[in-house]
């Protein structure tokens, strides 16, 4: 995707800053809108299309939290990157719990924020090249049914089962990074977040197992690797 066609929705009350950061980002080809009250963003980001969201969280009227809560109602997959004075744990898990993407603290390098939009934006565009039925090895995985079969014998998985395998299956025998895949799958990445993820890589080794070309490699402190070997 190009920057020229990449469409951002800004919130930010201070006007200085978001008059800079606006010109900064369309000097860089992206196309930006700017909107520096939070009573008035839901009503302009209903109007248009967006790839991507800025918002600040002390906002006036209406804060960044809020406005990222009504727009996961509106648009469940728009990337939402906050932006905040301080980077409270409290205000960072917040964050993730509405479906937030990243963060960014202010004072922050443009550079940096510039970086972290390439990121996600094409960590979108490398999903919706995701499809509905996949052959990993002998089985057949229905992403959209949640199934996983093998000659005659069918499992059916759980959400957050079918969303990790899809992410295994679509990047096989490439590096999958835990990081990504908490904050992809579960909203955040936490201790508890982090052992949920590998109860569900346990369960998915083992269905896989059936198959001796399959397997789902540990990639200490970086993350896993589903093994597809080939003929």
């Amino acid at each position: 995707m190009s920057t020229k066609s990449i469409k951002i929705f800004l919130v930010e009350d201070d006007l200085s800053f978001g008059s800079v950061l606006k010109s900064y980002l369309e000097i860089n080809d992206y196309s930006v809108e700017w909107i520096d009250d939070g009573k008035h963003a839901l009503e302009h980001f209903r109007k248009g299309f967006f790839n991507i969201c800025i918002l600040d969280i002390m906002l006036p009227h209406v804060d960044g939290f809020t406005i990222a809560n009504e727009i996961r109602k509106i648009n469940t997959e728009v990337p939402i990157i906050f932006l905040t004075a301080k980077k409270m744990k409290e205000d960072v898990l917040k964050g993730y719990g509405v479906g937030g993407d990243d963060y960014i603290t202010k004072p922050f390098d443009t550079d940096i924020l510039l970086a972290k939009i390439k990121a996600i934006l094409s960590r979108r565009d490398f999903q919706s090249e995701t499809k509905d039925i996949y052959e990993i090895g002998k089985f057949i995985f229905n992403s959209k049914l949640r199934t996983l079969t093998i000659g005659g014998d069918e499992k059916k998985l759980s959400p957050k089962e079918a969303q990790l395998l899809e992410l295994l299956v679509v990047n096989a025998n490439a590096l999958i990074n835990r990081e990504m895949a908490l904050k992809k799958i579960w909203g955040s990445d936490d201790y508890f977040t982090a052992r949920s993820m590998d109860v569900y890589i346990t369960k998915l080794r083992k269905l896989l197992s059936v198959d001796p070309d399959l397997n789902i490699k540990n990639i200490h402190g970086a993350g896993f690797q589903l093994i597809v070997r080939e003929d």
